[in-house]
């Protein structure tokens, strides 16, 4: 007998409109494509955000950082959990959800006191160890309370779902279990077979030569994630070698002069900020696709969708990375941190299309058969949600929001 759709009550504390915002639309897609009924509550009204712009709540947030003493700004995202308690009891009276789905945010704890307060099982997306990765950048202040409001969430949770087992292996020191957790990777659509004359549309709008090598980037744009090393790489490859950046970032004005000065600026493509709708396309346009850095507990969105557009990617040879691509086999990696191996694994690339081809189909296959999609993320959380459920509290809430909509009626 087929299950009843589940009624998830998702919560979230995003503002932005970058790949997180990406994350949140494509996990509620899958989860409502497979007949789950979905509840969203975030700061973020619906239609206020356009894609590739940033809404007024995050400009907001920005300026109130800039403006406030760190401490200050680290007691409003405590004091943020009274109207969002005060919204999710809300929602949940009126909805009735049976589980409740939480992005993790720090110092983020009002999910966490709905599901004691309604006995409502609690599953919580871990994309980062934000205690640790903000006191590492110097932007944290209350350090002991904020490891304490993590270590509480973490281990409060029914289940907690890492985007990695680096980040996982932390997870469990904090709950001092691996009972509960659960990695689920990021994933994306699988994309039908891009089409020639759509490729060679995006490569003209860029002014691109047809039969260019082109190397790609899409992300925000910071020094660390060392697309200057792509910049360098240009006068080492052959003419036929262009860059194309997709992505706003304080590292941009830095990368146009070093093109400059090493006079491959004709060579460079700086597309900015683009709407995510539109990203695909040029994506699409790429030869090889670049993941010239990544944090080490990270699941990196875009390297995903490389590989679901077929793309030779090169990316660093390190642990979360190697739990997605084999080095030879899907991908080429490269030293962490040194820009010799990556430039030398670069032109490699750039002189053989045979490579380029077998690494790109077999990035396509992986997506496939592991499967690193939504819809596949979407049945393990919606099977690790029904496994949190008592027997019949699905029914029961069932029953509760039937009699809601008769007295409404």
């Amino acid at each position: 007998m087929d299950q009843k759709p589940l009624r998830i009550l998702y919560h979230h504390r995003t503002a932005a409109s970058d790949g997180m915002r990406v994350h949140i639309d494509a996990v509620v897609g899958a989860l409502r494509s497979q007949g789950h009924v979905v509840r969203v509550v975030g700061p973020v009204a619906a239609g206020e955000q356009s894609a590739g712009h940033s809404s007024r709540l995050e400009r907001t947030a920005d300026l109130l950082r800039g403006l406030l003493p760190p401490a200050a700004f680290e007691l409003l995202e405590l004091a943020y959990n009274i109207p969002a308690y005060l919204a999710l009891r809300a929602h949940a009276r009126d909805f009735r959800p049976d589980v409740l789905y939480e992005r993790y945010n720090l110092f983020l704890l009002a999910g966490l006191l709905l599901r004691r307060r309604r006995r409502l099982p609690m599953l919580l997306e871990i994309n980062s160890p934000l205690a640790a990765e903000r006191s590492l950048s110097g932007n944290l202040q209350l350090k002991s309370l904020a490891r304490l409001c993590e270590r509480t969430l973490w281990r409060g949770a029914d289940a907690a779902l890492p985007v990695t087992a680096v980040l996982a292996a932390d997870v469990a020191r904090a709950r001092g279990t691996s009972d509960g957790v659960h990695v689920i990777a990021n994933g994306a659509d699988m994309e039908p077979c891009p089409d020639a004359d759509a490729i060679a549309a995006t490569r003209e709008r860029l002014g691109l030569p047809p039969h260019a090598v082109v190397l790609g980037f899409v992300g925000f744009v910071r020094d660390w994630h060392g697309v200057g090393w792509a910049i360098d790489a240009l006068p080492q490859l052959a003419r036929e070698a262009h860059l194309v950046v997709v992505g706003d970032g304080p590292a941009l004005p830095a990368l146009r002069s070093r093109a400059e000065a090493l006079g491959v600026l004709d060579r460079v493509r700086l597309v900015g900020r683009a709407p995510h709708a539109e990203v695909p396309a040029y994506m699409q346009a790429f030869d090889i696709a670049l993941q010239t850095a990544a944090t080490p507990y990270a699941s990196p969105l875009k390297l995903f969708e490389y590989m679901a557009l077929g793309l030779a990617i090169i990316a660093p040879n390190q642990t979360n990375i190697r739990e997605v691509l084999k080095d030879q086999e899907n991908a080429l990696l490269f030293t962490p941190g040194e820009e010799a191996s990556f430039v030398s694994t670069l032109r490699r690339l750039c002189a053989d299309a045979e490579l380029r081809r077998d690494l790109g189909a077999r990035a396509v296959r992986t997506i496939h058969d592991t499967p690193f999609t939504w819809s596949h993320n979407a049945r393990r959380i919606s099977a690790l949600a029904r496994a949190s459920l008592a027997p019949s509290q699905v029914a029961a809430n069932e029953v509760a929001s039937a009699s809601t909509a008769v007295q409404r009626g």
